[in-house]
């Protein structure tokens, strides 16, 4: 079985529950019109992310070469290679969002976090990515918690974010 550092499987075709979820997947919708587009999503949903493997995987299991399957899922931005973590923090780096500071409230992130963009906590609890514009220019810079959100962020109101995330978890 391999894991990543977060002891999370990443290759989901190794675990039989796993597996069974995309066999379903890919059994219900393989006769559809776009199947690859629908099963890629659904397999994002259920499983999480599409590790190279899956992809490989579902490709055979279409009779289409892997280049397609891997076309799909590295155009599309919300589609992921690698497990997330609980909570997902994207920081848009759209036109307005840029001027208005967003670049500082990813340096405070990494600095509270110790974790760049594109990577999860060792913990599992929080994955940081960059997106590109979100369409709420009016309340640049913008930080989309999970998908919540939240608007006129600044440096210093980034440790409310965390500590949220933190009081969310300590409800649950």
């Amino acid at each position: 079985m391999t894991l990543s550092e977060n002891n999370v499987i990443a290759n989901p075709l190794e675990n039989p529950e796993q597996k069974a979820v995309i066999d379903a997947i890919i059994d219900e919708n393989i006769h559809l019109n776009g199947a690859t587009m629908v099963i890629l999503n659904q397999v994002q949903e259920k499983i999480g992310f599409i590790s190279k493997p899956v992809q490989a995987y579902i490709a055979s299991r279409l009779g289409v070469p892997i280049s397609k399957v891997h076309g799909v899922v590295s155009f599309y931005s919300f589609f992921t290679t690698t497990p997330r973590g609980k909570h997902t923090i994207k920081f848009c780096l759209g036109t307005a969002c840029y001027v208005g500071g967003i670049d500082q409230i990813i340096e405070k992130a990494k600095q509270l976090l110790g974790i760049e963009p594109g990577n999860t906590t060792p913990d599992g609890m929080v994955t940081l990515e960059v997106c590109r514009c979100v369409g709420a220019c009016s309340q640049a810079p913008v930080v989309v918690v999970d998908d919540n959100i939240r608007g006129r962020m600044q440096p210093n109101r980034f440790p409310k974010v965390i500590q949220d995330i933190q009081n969310q978890e300590a409800a649950n």
